[in-house]
């Protein structure tokens, strides 16, 4: 594990009303998932061809020009990342420089400039270090850290933007899915993204998408959606906003990585886990009726999303828009509860991971 980070950053710049906002916080009893901002946030502004100072601010609204491009032509970025501190110790983050590649990854696609990385670095430290004694105890729980960029330009010209905002919001959460298992509507209309799209950036648009085909999966009873490729609507991509795997004849299965699928960190992670704990495993086309076929004769037993905010969320069923179901053996099967046990334990800090997975951040004095 690597060692506190301890010193302040020095082209940290701090706002006096941020630290009186810090003082005057606490957190309510009910905190939720994403609901509970930290009272701090981060910010550092783009302009004449270059980033500029991070500074750490109250966190509150911010004002725009309505003609924003941001608000026009949706150029923005995001990602997402925890940091943990069960029992006091900590905080932990968990692999932040991969976000980092991620983000700079959806900013080369949104044609945004490129983030250095100290600065995005430097960003996501700091605001663990600050919202440090906000940071929810219990296991499962943690502080939700959310760095974006919006592009700030005052035009409504169909052009990219020359000014960006970068700012890092911090959420103490509990955990985003209790307990329980998803039903899942497999799309077979919609599609996610398409072949030279955007389907490998973190971008909002992707996210939006998704959300009427969310809405309808509600309406019928299910709780998420799994989206298939957008060429044949045969091929499995993942679900709305997590990666998927399933368990077939007790190798972990999961779709390989195209231009049209998101490279989640939690994925990375599971996969890396799976060989150290000696789970066969295969990164493959996955097609969705022999996956169906496999779950009606007990060869599929388990299937799982990932991603940041749930970890391992386990699929109880898929089903279809006519109210056909596919029933897993397992609601909640064995290797999934044993990936989640394992990667939650390394990311709380009760458990030795892969070199370079966790990083310890000093709590800030104020």
């Amino acid at each position: 594990m690597v060692p506190p980070h301890k010193e302040e950053p020095m082209s940290l710049k701090i706002h006096p009303d941020a630290i009186t906002a810090l003082k005057d916080f606490s957190l309510p009893e009910q905190i939720g998932f994403g609901s509970t901002i930290s009272p701090v946030m981060m910010n550092c502004e783009y302009k004449d061809g270059k980033w500029g100072e991070l500074e750490m601010v109250p966190y509150g609204p911010i004002t725009l020009s309505p003609t924003c491009k941001v608000l026009h032509y949706a150029q923005e970025i995001f990602e997402g990342l925890k940091a943990y501190r069960v029992m006091g110790k900590g905080p932990f983050l968990f692999r932040h420089l991969e976000n980092c590649k991620r983000f700079n990854h959806s900013a080369a696609r949104m044609a945004i400039p490129e983030l250095p990385e100290e600065i995005f670095m430097e960003a996501v430290e700091a605001i663990t270090a600050y919202s440090a004694d906000f940071i929810p105890r219990e296991s499962g729980s943690s502080l939700y850290i959310r760095p974006f960029i919006i592009a700030t330009e005052e035009n409504l010209g169909i052009k990219p933007s020359e000014k960006f905002s970068f700012m890092v919001i911090a959420s103490p959460s509990a955990s985003y899915f209790a307990s329980g298992s998803l039903k899942v509507l497999i799309e077979r209309n919609a599609a996610r993204a398409f072949t030279g799209g955007t389907g490998t950036a973190k971008t909002g648009g992707n996210y939006a998408a998704s959300l009427l085909t969310s809405v309808k999966a509600v309406e019928l009873g299910y709780m998420n959606t799994l989206w298939l490729d957008g060429e044949n609507r045969k091929y499995i991509e993942e679900m709305s906003g997590m990666n998927f795997f399933a368990v077939v004849n007790d190798v972990l299965v999961t779709p390989k990585l195209t231009d049209t699928i998101l490279a989640g960190i939690t994925r990375d992670s599971l996969i890396t886990l799976a060989k150290n704990l000696n789970i066969p495993l295969k990164e493959e086309t996955i097609n969705i009726d022999s996956l169906i076929e496999s779950i009606k004769i007990g060869e599929c037993t388990e299937a799982f999303a990932c991603g940041t905010a749930a970890i391992i969320t386990p699929v109880e069923l898929l089903g279809e828009e006519d109210g056909t179901t596919y029933e897993l053996k397992y609601p909640i099967g064995p290797i999934s509860k044993s990936l989640k046990e394992n990667l939650l334990a390394i990311q709380e800090g009760r458990m030795e991971g892969p070199m370079g997975w966790i990083k310890t951040i000093e709590p800030a004095t104020y």
